[in-house]
């Protein structure tokens, strides 16, 4: 449902946020994970219509976001990073009312607007003003109102950001309650590998690597990461810590030795950059 073809962001003095990045997305939920300035919240700005492109284009559920501008508005909802309720409109009435600015009757938007808030655990503070909420229950209004919205495709930049583990769940939960195709950023690698249905990862600008949870992990079968403040352990420094891969069959010596062992995540496609994957 999304497509984008050489998609490039220039900003003033330079900056090459997005270099020639092109992608069709596969499955339900999309995952884009990178590190701080790789140029994920762009790709998601231009891909949403909130920021023009410097050069390429890019098609959502078959509308070209430079030509169909509006068509394309009218299949998502984008709930950005920054989003924040404003502070004198109850939960319910900021739900409700996105939901009536998207066409739905008074009575449909009342209805999902409680539904979409019941399934975030918010029922108990519908009735609140978002200035008396903390800032994890403000955020997860905005994921009321993409739950609600029933949009073709839902753009989520780093939807869980600041919430505890608790509210976290609860949000990953509505998350795959959504019927939208959706286009997940986050920071939380653990997030990703609980949501995707495909994952793209993002640096400087490019996307670097692809596939899916399974085909990402399965580049490390056998193995283990393991972890020392100690220079004896060899392997690459990240910090104050060293990094290297072993075979899981050599995990529990490794152990007796102090080492610290630890299971694959997806955390190991940033690390396997600078970690040899070598016994």
């Amino acid at each position: 449902m999304i497509e984008a073809v050489n998609l490039t962001k220039i900003y003033r003095g330079g900056l090459h946020a997005l270099k020639s990045v092109s992608f069709s997305s596969r499955g339900k939920i999309n995952t884009i994970i990178g590190r701080n300035g790789a140029g994920k919240t762009t790709l998601t700005r231009i891909l949403s219509t909130q920021l023009m492109p410097s050069s390429g284009t890019a098609t959502i559920n078959g509308f070209d976001i430079l030509t169909e501008t509006e068509k394309v508005r009218r299949s998502i909802v984008s709930i950005p990073q920054e989003a924040s309720p404003l502070g004198i409109l109850t939960a319910l009435e900021q739900v409700k009312l996105f939901l009536i600015a998207r066409g739905l009757s008074f009575m449909a938007a009342q209805q999902e607007a409680v539904r979409a808030l019941d399934l975030l655990g918010l029922r108990e503070f519908k009735n609140a003003t978002a200035d008396t909420l903390s800032g994890g229950m403000k955020r997860k209004i905005f994921v009321a109102m993409a739950l609600g919205a029933n949009a073709d495709v839902v753009f989520l930049d780093e939807p869980t950001t600041g919430l505890d583990p608790i509210s976290r769940i609860e949000v990953w939960s509505a998350v795959k309650e959504i019927h939208s195709e959706i286009f997940l950023t986050t920071h939380y690698m653990e997030e990703a590998q609980q949501l995707s249905d495909y994952v793209f990862l993002v640096d400087s600008g490019t996307i670097t690597d692809r596939g899916t949870v399974r085909e990402l992990l399965d580049r490390f079968r056998g193995k283990v990461r393991v972890e020392s403040t100690s220079a004896d352990l060899g392997g690459t420094r990240i910090g104050n810590l060293y990094i290297r891969y072993e075979e899981a069959e050599n995990a529990a010596d490794l152990v007796k030795k102090g080492y610290t062992v630890k299971p694959i995540t997806l955390d190991d496609i940033f690390l396997q950059r600078g970690v040899s994957l070598e016994s």
